[in-house]
């Protein structure tokens, strides 16, 4: 990028991002007065969590006054049991650990300015030019050593003269829709000794601290506590850190410096006075900046490198500036080095946002600058399942770990939602959740009345199974958590007349009926019904899940079969309204509303399996047709993770170019400089929802990722729900939704369901495809369908478009060449 960060009020939204997983940074890149915002991922606050009142006796009101239209009464039954309970619960938000402030003194004005994040490293580097010397600050986050390090250099006649202080974060960077920060962390606390500066606050709870070291070491030069003068030559320029709340011995200066490096490692949850005494003997003996930068290198690399996408992209065009590559885009098309830098930014967002064995990543990675967050929970109607989309494909399948573990320490909160709230056994999974507690919330009608969230996340579940075979996990967390939630359904669910289920009181994610809209995007009243879609496919992809897998462990008990099978036969067919597409809600009470975000009807299509299973062709094609109406109807209330979850649906239908449209639509919606992806525009361009706010949020980066990834290969073993062996056959879709523009690529190893590795390479000008499938662990048979017919290949069986009983042998890389 050639510009700092430079959303005003919130630089920290268009900051270069780093982190190892569990410690995250903000480099903003300024070059008088830099600041990189720490955080960590264990460190939330200002939760609230009271006992989850019991008001279930309050559902036969809920459904009595649904079943006779009364819906807006309805509507408000548990939001007001709840209120007249005294039910004031909060949910926690992650609070950035402090600051690190180094200013610099400038000369003659700086020129040839930079910052850059290298993904495949995990740097980033500010650099200028002053007064005939060139400036470099690189910064990185060790994966391998747990610390944040920036190092300070120069080249030229000039020397370094540096302030260098923690503190916490600045609370005017934090503009947000939300009135201006209340609570501050308290008894903030600065120290300096000899070459260490030590930070500390404390928690709302009073008693928690948490904080940091700062270790510098230069090389040549002088090391002090700052005086009341900046004590460098050249231009008087204001000093910011005159601003901070401590005394100016509280910040270390630096003078005449050929460079320096600063090493901050961080505490939470200790006491500062053990904490900071362990952290200097640890600083002390740290090993150099350019030893540390090639061990980080090392491991990081691992993990990015895991997959490569080219798409016959020039090195000067993948080398251009983010800003150039916006003003393509606004010109109409996202140009492949865009394509390209996007999906590779949400892989680099995820490894360095979770790492296993600790928490997943919630909706602003680990980059909130705000003291209380907008949006930072983990939300499972739709934005935790898109920043995962991408994982297990993308060959980091040990990455979907830290949301398993996350959901299942949570169980017991989830049996209590289920019985306080609907009477029922099993496990309801609110929308929103944080790593405080499992218990609901957020009692507003679109949250008590969505009983997907442990449906959809057993997806997630049971698909980690699929790709990578393993029937220990299958066994010991798939199955059971799949248990659980079609025993909710089964005791939530009711009969009708007609033997089939009735789901009251239903809602189809944050989408109110056509017929109860009032004509807002967000909020919007009225979202209550009966039958939404989703419900139903949700728990019909559960008990298909349930009854395949124990079939497949062997261990099918046949009472429990025949009662999931029942339970199947109970779930209503989906029904297609006037248009030919697929109604959201199947009672003819709520009508269709094409105006709105969510796509949560078109669950069997994507990201759901059925569709792609032996569906009946007129019923797939009815949930295509509503898609396209949604796409087309609903653009002015999408917000940029909508575009992504179209363009992963569009990918299933094998729409490459409208799933690329839908890429081209979201890099003129949102995109700040740094490429993070906000919820909406903000600027009134036409594109997306209006909102007076535009909060970040990192899904529709991961999005990207994986609709890219859907679009150039897919999955799904045969026929879903059927087979009783973990061999059955596996069909792959190579290049299943490839846009005309991509006329040339290569993408992998990518992670096809049956644990198969798929490199790609196409030359679609030379009617060319190369592969090679790795099957893992395991002999296996598999069959390939492409984009176009096949020419006939020695050996094999061609047939149309499809490559059919292809052999694998366990771990032997299989070369496949093809002629379209």
């Amino acid at each position: 990028m050639r510009y700092p960060a430079s959303w005003w009020g919130a630089l920290w939204r268009d900051a270069i991002p780093l982190g190892n997983g569990q410690i995250g940074a903000a480099v903003y890149g300024g070059v008088h007065a830099e600041r990189i915002m720490i955080t960590h991922e264990d460190l939330w606050w200002q939760a609230k969590t009271p006992p989850l009142p019991d008001v279930s006796e309050h559902l036969p009101q809920v459904r009595r006054l649904m079943a006779a239209g009364q819906v807006r009464e309805a509507e408000r039954v548990y939001s007001e049991a709840f209120e007249s309970s005294g039910y004031r619960p909060q949910m926690a938000a992650p609070l950035p650990l402090g600051d690190l402030r180094i200013v610099m003194a400038g000369q003659s004005g700086f020129e040839h300015y930079r910052r850059t994040l290298d993904m495949a490293s995990g740097q980033a580097t500010v650099s200028w030019i002053d007064d005939e010397t060139s400036y470099a600050r690189r910064t990185f986050v060790s994966r391998t050593d747990g610390l944040l390090v920036c190092r300070i250099s120069r080249d030229g006649p000039q020397l370094i003269d540096a302030r260098i202080c923690l503190e916490p974060h600045d609370p005017r960077d934090v503009q947000t829709f939300r009135p201006p920060v209340g609570q501050l962390p308290d008894r903030a606390e600065v120290q300096v000794r000899d070459e260490f500066v030590l930070y500390a606050a404390t928690l709302d709870d009073g008693k928690t601290d948490f904080g940091a070291v700062a270790r510098v070491v230069t090389q040549g030069g002088a090391i002090a506590p700052a005086s009341g003068e900046l004590g460098v030559t050249g231009r008087g320029l204001p000093d910011p850190l005159q601003r901070l709340p401590f005394k100016m011995d509280h910040v270390l200066s630096v003078t005449g410096a050929q460079q320096a490096c600063v090493y901050v490692d961080v505490f939470i949850n200790e006491d500062r006075e053990q904490a900071w005494p362990r952290l200097m003997r640890r600083l002390a003996e740290v090993e150099d900046e350019q030893t540390l930068f090639e061990r980080h290198v090392a491991a990081h690399r691992k993990l990015f490198a895991g997959v490569d996408l080219d798409l016959g992209v020039s090195e000067d065009d993948r080398s251009r500036c983010n800003e150039d590559l916006l003003a393509d885009a606004y010109e109409g098309q996202a140009s492949p080095a865009m394509i390209e830098k996007m999906w590779a930014l949400g892989r680099y967002l995820l490894i360095s946002a979770s790492h296993e064995g600790g928490q997943p990543c919630p909706q602003m990675g680990l980059w909130c600058g705000e003291y209380r967050g907008f949006w930072t929970f983990h939300m499972v109607n739709e934005n935790l399942q898109m920043i995962y989309a991408q994982a297990l494909s993308g060959n980091l399948a040990r990455f979907m770990l830290p949301v398993f573990d996350y959901f299942e320490k949570l169980l017991a909160d989830f049996r209590t939602n289920a019985r306080n709230l609907y009477g029922c056994r099993g496990i309801y999974v609110p929308a929103p959740t944080a790593a405080d507690s499992g218990l609901i919330k957020f009692t507003v009608p679109h949250i008590t009345h969505w009983t997907g969230g442990a449906g959809w996340l057993g997806q997630l579940i049971y698909d980690y199974y699929l790709h990578t075979g393993d029937r220990e996990f299958l066994r010991r967390r798939a199955l059971p958590w799949l248990r659980e939630t079609a025993l909710f359904y089964q005791d939530f669910f009711v009969l009708g007349d007609d033997g089939k289920y009735i789901s009251s009181p239903s809602n189809s994610p944050e989408n109110p009926p056509a017929n109860q809209w009032d004509g807002r995007a967000l909020c919007p009243s009225l979202e209550t019904a009966i039958n939404a879609t989703m419900d139903f496919a949700i728990a019909k992809e559960v008990l298909t899940h349930l009854i395949e897998g124990s079939r497949l462990l062997g261990e099918a008990d046949e009472q429990e079969l025949a009662n999931w099978r029942q339970m199947q036969g109970r779930i209503p067919e989906y029904q297609i309204n006037e248009h030919g597409g697929i109604r959201e809600w199947m009672h003819p009470r709520f009508e269709d509303n094409e105006h709105h975000r969510h796509l949560s009807h078109l669950y069997p299509l994507y990201p759901g399996l059925e569709a792609a299973s032996g569906m009946d062709a007129d019923l797939r094609e009815a949930f295509a047709i509503a898609l396209r109406r949604r796409h087309r109807i609903g653009l002015l209330e999408s917000s940029a993770w909508t575009l992504m979850h179209q363009a992963g649906a569009f990918a299933r239908i094998g729409d490459g170019d409208t799933a690329l449209r839908c890429m081209d639509l979201m890099s003129r919606m949102c995109l700040s400089h740094n490429f993070f992806a906000m919820h909406n525009d903000w600027r009134n361009m036409g594109i997306g929802l209006e909102h007076a706010w535009a909060p970040f949020q990192i899904d529709a980066n991961m999005g990207w990722t994986a609709a890219v990834q859907e679009m150039l290969l897919f999955s799904v073993p045969l026929p879903l729900g059927e087979h009783d062996r973990d061999d059955a056959t596996l069909l792959i879709n190579l290049l299943p939704a490839l846009p005309k523009r991509w006329t040339q690529g290569s993408i992998g190893p990518l992670l096809a369901r049956g644990n198969v590795l798929v490199k790609l390479n196409w030359d679609m000008n030379k009617r060319h495809v190369s592969a090679t499938l790795t099957s893992v662990g395991r002999d296996r048979t598999v069959d390939l369908k492409l984009p176009a017919p096949v020419q006939p290949i020695a050996g094999l069986n061609v047939k149309d478009s499809q490559i059919r009983n292809v052999a694998l042998p366990a771990d032997q890389p299989v070369p496949l060449t093809i002629q379209l």
